[in-house]
């Protein structure tokens, strides 16, 4: 059995995503359920986001013809992270919060297919896959901690402060 890259791993993470968004949209109202799986897919996507960046972007921002795409998916995570910081103030139950939803997920979904379509595919030719499968081990071991920041709300904590 071949080693699994950290590639096949970010992909799972992102098929786990998209479940969790149909998941959502097949809720109605300010339901428990709705708020149940928002909260699971924020925290996962935040984790995931982070220890993406911790892990794999960092090593791309040291190669110049990977950089630009480090950046702009950096940029991405960020903007990213404001729509749920959004969708988490504001009223489930509200046409309101569809629309901005409806808005993330869009943003998010473009996002992971630029990731799996041109950024991934670029970054294992330039990396490799023996590093590749290493980096595999280094985000599953960076995303618990990232999970854990996440569910405490420390980053939202730092942002409010600044």
């Amino acid at each position: 059995m071949a080693a699994t890259t950290i590639f096949e791993r970010l992909i799972q993470d992102h098929d786990k995503h998209r479940g969790l968004i149909a998941a959502i949209e097949d809720t109605v109202g300010a339901s428990d359920e709705r708020k149940a799986l928002f909260e699971r897919y924020k925290t996962d996507a935040t984790a995931h986001a982070a220890a993406e960046e911790i892990t794999l972007y960092h090593a791309l921002m040291g190669e110049s013809e990977m950089r630009v795409y480090a950046q702009h998916s950096a940029a991405d995570h960020h903007k990213i992270g404001e729509l749920f910081e959004e969708l988490a103030d504001a009223d489930m139950g509200s046409s309101g919060w569809l629309t901005r939803f409806a808005a993330l997920k869009e943003e998010y979904l473009e996002h992971l297919k630029e990731e799996e379509e041109t950024i991934f595919p670029r970054a294992l030719k330039d990396l490799g896959k023996d590093r590749a499968v290493a980096m595999k081990d280094e985000y599953d071991a960076q995303k618990p901690e990232e999970i854990e920041r996440a569910e405490s709300g420390i980053d939202e904590k730092i942002n409010a402060e600044l």
